[in-house]
């Protein structure tokens, strides 16, 4: 089963949205005084209007009529332009903010250790890196400015009905109780909610595109009933996540909407009595229950955007979460004082109290090619990532020039050992910048080098723009076997003294491999290559051949000996020769 990656907490997420606020601080300052300037402005609404109910109730002038129709327009036109430059300032500022969450939660990726990732599968990263990163980017753009702007008003709208008089606008507080206990019931419940949805549209996710990847083989197994079974599972768990959720809010938008409905009802009764009674004027109890009125809707607005504040933290505390993510090395600044890779009683679990490496031991003399063998799920692919460092060891240490390997620095990491495997990438960009991604800096003529070492130049020069042909998703297509040219490519351009090849020739024909592995050796001449080989011809062209078995070093030698030995060497190579 996966592993998780881990969730952001309330103080950590309040503490990143503190430190983002004061970041931007001032440009979110004139922000909040521009929505208030917006919301005076349409104020004087409700004022103008209770004093021409005054002055029409005394008796009034056509002139005096007139100017209060006047200063209403201005007003509102003000009102208008305020709010249009309020708003689009407000997503200017939402925009850049949500940038800088963007490239920080891609900062944070990037820096995962890949052992992490391994763990942790594609689904619930890929949830994070879509659904949660969308979720944000609604929230950040939409439901921060409106909910800044509905409080602004709210507030501003209360103030005005005080001051216009106290005793009439006591309506405004009538629906307050109704607000606060359902908020917080509400948000007692909601966080959680909202945390098992998510979760539950990540597992779904990691599920489908499990089933999606591995479509022949679920096929080929008679799976098919068993992954329906668990898409099913998933889906009856994501939908008791959303019913939750649903009921949440079912309860709370009623109770809340009665909320802002009553201070209205309130205010024409209280208001009434008042005028009655003589303890306000009309003009006063018509300017507060317009004003109560007008408080319905950034009321009404605050409480529908709360709720997608609700999911934007959620997505955030997932986004932040990623940095919580240690480390699996630290730099020492130590150099290697050689090239010499060794391992040492090395024992390494991809889940706890489950070791997939038993204390192996490997020494590897510089310049010599080594093959490692043996059956499928024996370890060999684990052992080539703790040899290129990619997995710091359980137990046990693996050294080059005598520093741990997890005591480097990634970028120097890099430069002593390499690894490719069968599993390639191609970027968005084109071919010489993919390349350049393992040299930056490095000429056209090094790019052809690098490609006519892998047998890779002639297709290259027949494309419709040579090496400035875009490729990656939506360019020119690359076929599996041309991408993994382009990865060892890379691997002759980078130029590390220690190559880990597991099965870097895999998808290949087994001309084409053999042809490509004869070009490589040229390349790779006086490097220390490790050979994770399912083909044993690689392994019988090495210089020393390492058979493991069960997570242990069963055998070392070259391939005369070990054939010789008659033991689990020589079995496989009768096995696969006699099978040619």
């Amino acid at each position: 089963m996966s592993e998780k990656l881990p969730i952001a907490d309330g103080p950590e997420v309040r503490a990143q949205a503190r430190s983002l606020v004061r970041r931007y601080r001032r440009p979110l300052a004139a922000v909040l005084a521009l929505h208030a300037l917006a919301a005076v402005a349409g104020l004087a609404g409700p004022r103008l209007l209770g004093q021409l109910v005054e002055d029409v109730e005394r008796g009034t002038s056509t002139a005096t009529v007139d100017r209060i129709v006047v200063l209403l327009a201005a007003f509102v036109l003000a009102q208008t332009l305020l709010t249009w430059f309020a708003r689009r300032q407000s997503f200017v500022l939402s925009e850049r903010i949500f940038a800088r969450l963007r490239e920080d939660f891609m900062r944070r990726v990037l820096a995962l250790p890949l052992s992490t990732v391994e763990r942790a599968g594609t689904g619930d990263l890929v949830s994070r890196t879509t659904a949660d990163v969308d979720s944000l980017a609604r929230t950040v753009r939409f439901a921060i400015p409106e909910t800044l702007i509905a409080a602004v008003t709210s507030v501003l709208t209360v103030g005005a009905a005080i001051l216009v008089s106290p005793i009439a606008a006591i309506p405004c507080i009538v629906g307050l109780p109704a607000i606060v206990f359902g908020t917080r019931w509400y948000l007692r419940y909601a966080p959680a909610g909202y945390l098992w949805e998510r979760a539950a549209y990540a597992t779904m996710a990691g599920t489908v595109g499990e089933t999606v990847d591995g479509g022949r083989t679920i096929d080929a197994l008679g799976l098919a009933g068993e992954r329906i079974r668990r898409i099913d599972a998933d889906l009856t768990d994501a939908y008791a996540a959303e019913s939750r959720t649903l009921y949440l809010r079912t309860v709370w938008f009623p109770t809340v909407e009665i909320a802002y409905v009553l201070p209205v009802a309130a205010a024409l009764v209280w208001g009434g009595w008042l005028v009655s009674t003589g303890r306000a004027s009309i003009g006063e109890v018509t300017a507060v229950a317009l004003y109560v009125q007008q408080l319905a809707d950034p009321v009404d607005r605050l409480i529908s955007w709360l709720d997608e504040i609700q999911v934007g933290a959620t997505s955030f505390a997932r986004l932040v979460g990623v940095s919580k993510v240690p480390d699996d090395r630290k730099a020492t600044g130590e150099e290697p004082a050689g090239e010499r890779l060794q391992a040492h009683d090395v024992r390494y679990a991809y889940r706890e109290g489950h070791d997939v490496l038993h204390g192996l031991d490997l020494d590897l003399e510089p310049g010599e090619r080594v093959a490692v063998v043996g059956p499928s799920g024996a370890g060999k692919s684990t052992l080539g990532r703790l040899l290129a460092g990619i997995h710091p060891a359980r137990t046990g240490r693996v050294d080059v020039g005598g520093v741990r390997l997890v005591d480097l620095s990634l970028e120097t990491l890099r430069r002593e050992v390499a690894l490719v495997t069968q599993e390639q990438h191609v970027f968005v960009g084109t071919l010489a910048d993919n390349l350049r991604l393992a040299r930056v800096g490095s000429t056209d003529d090094e790019l052809r080098a690098a490609l006519e070492a892998v047998d890779a130049l002639p297709w290259v020069e027949v494309l419709p723009e040579g090496l400035d042909t875009v490729v990656g998703a939506g360019g020119f297509p690359l076929t599996p076997p041309r991408q993994q040219q382009v990865a060892l490519a890379r691997l002759v351009l980078a130029d590390p003294h220690t190559l880990v090849l597991d099965e870097a020739t895999s998808l290949l024909d087994p001309r084409a491999a053999r042809h490509l592995e004869r070009s490589l050796a040229s390349v790779l001449d006086g490097r220390t290559v490790v050979a994770i080989a399912h083909r044993l011809q690689t392994a019988h062209d090495a210089d020393r051949v390492a058979v493991v078995e069960d997570g242990k070093l069963a055998e070392l030698g070259t391939h005369d000996e070990l054939v010789g030995q008659d033991g689990s060497y020589a079995a496989l190579w009768e096995s696969w020769h006699g099978g040619r």
